[in-house]
């Protein structure tokens, strides 16, 4: 039994709560059986276990107790980079945390996945600047037509005595990048979250289409998020890390707290395969 094979357990879709057909094997594991295991692998690796429970979206719990989890372990290793010791007492940790939060929503991203949109702050709707013509006829303009068009005047075209304008207004429109969804997909704009994408010179020269490994995404499927967003986001607490600093050690660290979720969710995996064998 593995993580994924947990997920159904938290989404029954029958009363059956064992989600298998009676068994007269004796070593065929009941529910009780295996929510025996699920807790014992929540004590053995609690970050992983946590970590993808929160990733699958069966509780925001353990999403919260996940970040918690990692910004307790980058507390504990963030002073091997110069630049994090180097912080404060008061602001390292809300620096670590910005880190951890941000390392656990890349490990939490699938082609599936959404992200809220850059240029409507994910509202839908972005306020533009239009140009509307706008007439009118002056009172004196009306009074000339009615009595023209009364004494049998000929000729006589309203269109004339009109007073146009040009008005300036803000308004709100539909978004142009989400077309008012307010958010955006994460899979690659390339592979379109298939990992793969055509090499078109070598489609080109067999006469084929011919697939390769994409090059964007590096066969994720997705994009991650980007590290100067991470970057801008710990600029907000501090200013002590520049853009060259964050390049050359910061970055690194960061990066390593995604490799430790990754690390620990394998761990939380082989623990319980190895319980429930």
């Amino acid at each position: 039994m593995n993580l994924e094979a947990t997920v159904k357990y938290h989404f029954p879709k029958t009363a059956n709560f064992e989600g298998m057909p009676p068994a007269t094997k004796s070593d065929a594991l009941t529910g009780t059986d295996q929510m025996a295991a699920m807790g014992m692998v929540q004590s053995i690796a609690p970050m992983g276990f946590s970590a993808f429970m929160g990733k699958v979206g069966v509780s925001k719990n353990d999403a919260e107790r996940a970040v918690t989890l990692l910004t307790e372990y980058a507390l504990q290793t963030c002073d091997k980079v110069a630049a994090l010791r180097k912080l404060d007492s008061d602001i390292k940790p809300a620096v670590v945390q910005t880190l951890a939060t941000y390392a656990y929503l890349d490990y939490c991203r699938a082609a599936s996945s959404k992200k809220p949109c850059e240029c409507c702050n994910g509202e839908g709707f972005t306020d533009a600047e239009v140009f509307t013509t706008k007439s009118h006829t002056p009172f004196v303009a009306q009074d000339v037509m009615r009595t023209s068009i009364k004494w049998g005047a000929k000729g006589v075209i309203p269109s004339e005595y009109e007073v146009r304008r040009e008005i300036r207004e803000q308004v709100r429109v539909l978004c142009k990048e989400c077309n008012g969804k307010g958010t955006l997909s994460t899979a690659c704009s390339d592979c379109r979250g298939r990992g793969e994408a055509v090499d078109r010179e070598e489609t080109k020269r067999q006469g084929v289409p011919v697939k390769c490994k994409c090059k964007r995404c590096n066969s994720r499927g997705f994009e991650r998020i980007l590290s100067t967003d991470v970057h801008r986001a710990v600029c907000q607490i501090t200013d002590a890390i520049t853009l060259d600093t964050w390049k050359k050690s910061v970055k690194p660290f960061y990066d390593g707290l995604s490799t430790k979720l990754e690390i620990e969710e394998e761990w939380a995996n082989s623990a319980l395969k190895k319980v429930t064998q």
